[in-house]
């Protein structure tokens, strides 16, 4: 090891200590234990560009356990990203970039939003997944355009969690070679040593799921790090993990190899020990030699020269497939094919129907064609969920470029892979399973929320419509779940036409995932004769049918139940009542609207409101008013058909009916 890079190592351990000091809360033994780590992959590995983070072909690193956040924000800052030392003395303090976890779209350079541990593992197998498929629709001979690797490093508390498994016998069943882990195995968690809870050969079960193995003894052995990374690279049918034995909290003589140098800062008096032993000034913090930062500085500049060959290449590339070049920008960008909404299926009225569930896959098969980044699949659901592409191939081992996903039965490694998927430009994910699974995937749910990120989650079964499957599978409190996560979009659609608006507004949506919530039950396609047009599901809620004159009661109803409220609305009539009928599919689109839609739909002057969904009533009340009420669900389901089911919950024409005439006669 050259004296500049172990001076290197040391200045990243040191500012670790110094910032979690400052700070008085964070992580400070990983990033001293890992420093060596770091080092061989921004001064020796991975490509990137500090002067363009967003460089197509670059290497993704991700830092599974975010808790060790200080060790990328070090290198970010020494290689020459957006980031300065006061940056890091800012560390975990309010408005600053330097977040105690790392957050995608705050600081450049980090490209997922880590914390929960075992999210970024899952992350990188949708990130190495989202880099096969551009490879597959782009790549030419002579023209290697998207061949980067993923980089993560990985901790313990990463491979305990279930997540982990979900997403690591996925990668290997679909050979995604692409991926380098680096597995820190320090042995140490917060409550002691890993013996307390976690025994398994961890190498010994990553090849069981088929990955590529290696060992580095030392964390502090560049060499033998350069050479496990290189074989790693070189593997190109599997996906590697690196297990790397380490010491947390390394050149601390007090704490080093301990939980005390986990989770809390070493203390005044031990950070001087620790700037002591690798040669710095006891009495100063946060120092950084004008050697160490020109030594990765020049190292970023390394990478400024790579992207600078690679839109060589990419303009060679561009002469001669000027389609594809172009197709690649606008996915890029963000933007969809011309054309595209003219394939989106409207559906005749039909008293039988269908289900929501089946005309969503009819809608899915009709703009294929012409959405070549749209992929997905399920969580081996896709025949009960209609998300099957008919005209295209599965992703699988053999084939990178297939267009169909068969997740498995893992709910919540799909959705931390379409998370990573999301994060691949040109890409619309979408994954499907029963809405009452949605619980498996909540922690991917939100954090794809917090990125402001895009994958499209299809829930279907979406009440006790679904009948004889009973308790365990009827959802009752999901809806409610879902729509409590901030910056996240339900769209809960009542006939076939509101299904082809629905994936148009979700196709359409920015700076969030949006959920499509679809039934098993058929249900009648509307005469939109004297109706409002389906199109108003972009707003969220519309009215569906209006009364004659100012209302005296107000109906919404979301998906099943909307037919319900068209039907108490013709009963009502019969007696001059006067009802008008909302269809009320999204609470944030509708949100989302001015006050004077708001207020068209919705006017202050009509207090007497009944809201009706098979769900909890939970949060409904909101547009109920204090003179309304809620016709939901407080308990849960029960084995039976259908219809009887229903009845037996009172969702039937004559319970609105019945419920509308109690709230007037309030």
């Amino acid at each position: 090891m050259e004296p500049i890079e172990q001076s290197g190592i040391n200045t990243v351990r040191v500012l670790a200590a110094d910032a979690v000091q400052k700070a008085n809360s964070g992580h400070p033994g990983t990033p001293m234990a890992l420093a060596p780590i770091g080092h061989v992959l921004w001064a020796h590995e991975m490509n990137y560009n500090p002067r363009n983070p967003e460089w197509p072909n670059r290497d993704r690193f991700i830092l599974s356990c975010g808790h060790a956040c200080m060790l990328q924000y070090s290198y970010l800052f020494l290689t020459g990203y957006d980031l300065t030392l006061n940056d890091i003395k800012n560390f975990r303090q309010l408005h600053s970039k330097t977040a105690g976890h790392p957050e995608y779209g705050l600081l450049s350079g980090i490209e997922v939003t880590t914390g929960p541990l075992g999210q970024g593992f899952a992350n990188g197998v949708g990130m190495a997944i989202g880099q096969q498929l551009l490879a597959q629709r782009y790549n030419r001979p002579g023209y290697d355009l998207f061949n980067y690797k993923i980089y993560a490093i990985v901790s313990d508390g990463d491979l305990m969690e279930g997540i982990a498994s979900e997403a690591a016998s996925l990668a290997g069943t679909l050979k995604l070679g692409q991926i380098i882990y680096l597995y820190d195995d320090n042995k140490i968690t917060i409550e002691g040593s890993t013996s307390l809870a976690f025994h398994e050969n961890v190498e010994e079960r990553f090849r069981g799921y088929g990955w590529h193995v290696q060992s580095v003894e030392d964390a502090n052995d560049i060499d033998a790090l350069s050479v496990a990374i290189d074989k790693a690279r070189k593997e190109t049918t599997k996906p590697s993990l690196i297990r790397v034995r380490s010491q947390i909290g390394y050149g601390s003589p007090n704490k080093a190899g301990s939980a005390s140098a986990h989770g809390a800062p070493l203390g005044v008096e031990e950070v001087k020990l620790v700037k002591k032993n690798f040669g710095f000034d006891p009495e100063q913090s946060f120092v950084v030699s004008d050697e160490v930062l020109n030594y990765y500085r020049e190292k970023g500049r390394i990478g400024t020269r790579k992207e600078e060959e690679w839109n060589e290449l990419y303009n060679k590339y561009k002469a001669e497939y000027p389609k594809e070049a172009a197709e690649f920008e606008m996915l890029s960008a963000g933007k969809l094919p011309e054309g595209w909404e003219e394939k989106l299926p409207t559906f005749p009225a039909d008293e039988k129907g269908m289900a929501t569930r089946k005309a969503s896959g009819m809608v899915l098969n009709a703009i294929a064609d012409s959405l070549p980044m749209l992929v997905g699949g399920s969580a081996d659901l896709a025949p009960s969920t209609d998300t099957f592409l008919k005209n295209y191939d599965s992703f699988s081992s053999d084939n990178h470029g297939g267009r169909n996903f068969h997740f498995g039965i893992r709910e919540h490694a799909m959705g931390a892979v379409l998370n990573g998927m999301a994060l691949t430009k040109g890409i619309v994910p979408y994954g499907a399973t029963f809405l009452i699974f949605s619980d498996y995937m909540r922690p991917p749910l939100r954090l794809a929320a917090i990125m402001k990120i895009k994958p499209i989650l299809v829930y279907t079964h979406d009440s006790i419509g679904l009948g004889e499957d009973g308790t365990t599978h009827q959802p009752i409190e999901q809806l409610v779940g879902l729509r409590s996560v901030h910056n996240f979009t339900v769209i809960r659609p009542a006939d076939a036409n509101e299904v082809s608006e629905a994936w148009k507004a979700a196709l359409l949506h920015k700076d969030g995932p949006v959920s499509l919530v679809l039934s098993r039950q058929n249900l009648p396609v509307f005469d939109r004769s004297g109706l409002g047009a389906a199109a108003g599901v972009s707003k969220g809620a519309y009215i569906l049918r209006d009364s004659e004159g100012t209302p005296d009661i107000i109906l919404m109803a979301s998906g099943s139940e909307v037919q319900l409220a068209l039907g108490a609305q013709k009963k009502l009539a019969e007696e001059n009542i006067k009802a008008r009928v909302v269809s009320f599919p999204s609470w944030e689109l509708f949100d989302a609207q001015d006050s004077a839609y708001k207020e068209s739909v919705l006017p202050k002057t009509v207090r007497k409101r009944l809201a009706i969904e098979a769900g909890s009533p939970m949060g409904w009340c909101q547009y109920t008013t204090d003179d309304g009420g809620v016709l939901g669900i407080d308990r849960f389901g029960e084995s039976a058909p259908a219809g009887q089911l229903m009845q037996e919950y009172g969702f039937t024409v004559e319970n609105v009916v019945a419920r509308a005439k109690e709230i007037l006669a309030k």
